[in-house]
């Protein structure tokens, strides 16, 4: 550093969801398993170089009422139906911001709705990261085919370096579709 010049810390940009098994607000394995290799393996004692940005991404049901066939509906409903879903995002981002603060390493953490895909790739644009990193659950070609992969999308599409963690197989549930 010339001149005493500070240095900005290299921001990561890690896309986070919850766990398709157990719910809101247990982070899924995929998540979990891509913010500790990364603090692992790229900050590990240099917790003031980084801070970690935290993105999820809700995917809103088609009609809003999550498996319920029929409901009727006034505009409170909606309303209350909204705010439940921020807080169960805010209970997951809370487990993130939590694990961070614990080593002290800076962090934000937002939640957007959409298709986490362009989400994520939006986001990346917006915020522009040093880096994104992204869980996979490790799907074989044909669960590929049905459920797609957003850690490949965002390997293709994202405007800065991705990193693409993979669970280890000790991890892995017996369907890996399930995270």
């Amino acid at each position: 550093m010339e001149g005493g010049a500070v240095s900005e810390p290299t921001r990561i940009l890690v896309a986070v969801n919850q766990s398709t098994i157990k719910g809101y607000p247990q982070a899924s394995i995929s998540s979990k398993g891509a913010l500790e290799w990364t603090l692992k393996k790229i900050v590990r004692s240099n917790t003031s170089g980084f801070k970690f940005l935290f993105l999820h991404v809700q995917v809103p049901d088609e009609d809003g009422f999550d498996d319920v066939d029929s409901i009727y509906a006034s505009p409170d409903d909606f309303k209350k139906m909204k705010r439940r879903d921020k807080m169960r995002g805010l209970h997951l981002l809370e487990y993130f911001v939590n694990r961070c603060h614990e080593i002290g390493v800076p962090c934000e953490a937002w939640i957007k709705k959409g298709d986490p895909k362009e989400v994520i790739c939006y986001e990346v644009r917006r915020v522009q990261p040093d880096l994104l990193v992204v869980g996979s659950r490790g799907l074989g070609p044909f669960q590929k085919v049905f459920v797609g992969t957003v850690s490949e999308f965002c390997a293709k599409h994202a405007e800065c370096p991705v990193i693409t963690i993979k669970r280890s197989a000790d991890e892995a549930p017996q369907d890996p579709v399930d995270d």
